[in-house]
């Protein structure tokens, strides 16, 4: 069972940090104004917007002078997220 549990708190893991750097890219494509008609800029902006749009709209204060910290706030709730549910999970086993 606990070989199980191992399996499942990697899996979990690895989709949260796939996810962190997605929205990192998002953050370094937002920078550098990519053309909106890459495919690959509209998947970020796809996997990503929804997520921002509703941190932006339950925590309105992380748009601040025009900078938007929707991202940030994201990234810490997705290692929070990563260090409850390995903790989590490690206590089963």
């Amino acid at each position: 069972m606990g070989v199980l549990l191992e399996a499942v708190d990697f899996v979990i893991g690895a989709l949260i940090n796939i996810y962190f750097f997605i929205v990192l890219g998002a953050c370094l494509i937002s920078w550098v104004n990519a053309d909106h008609y890459n495919p690959i800029v509209q998947a970020l902006r796809n996997l990503t917007e929804p997520v921002f749009w509703r941190v932006r709209k339950y925590l309105p204060f992380v748009v601040i002078g025009g900078l938007d910290f929707a991202p940030v706030v994201v990234m810490i709730g997705l290692k929070a997220i990563q260090i409850l549910i390995s903790g989590l999970i490690r206590q089963l086993y």
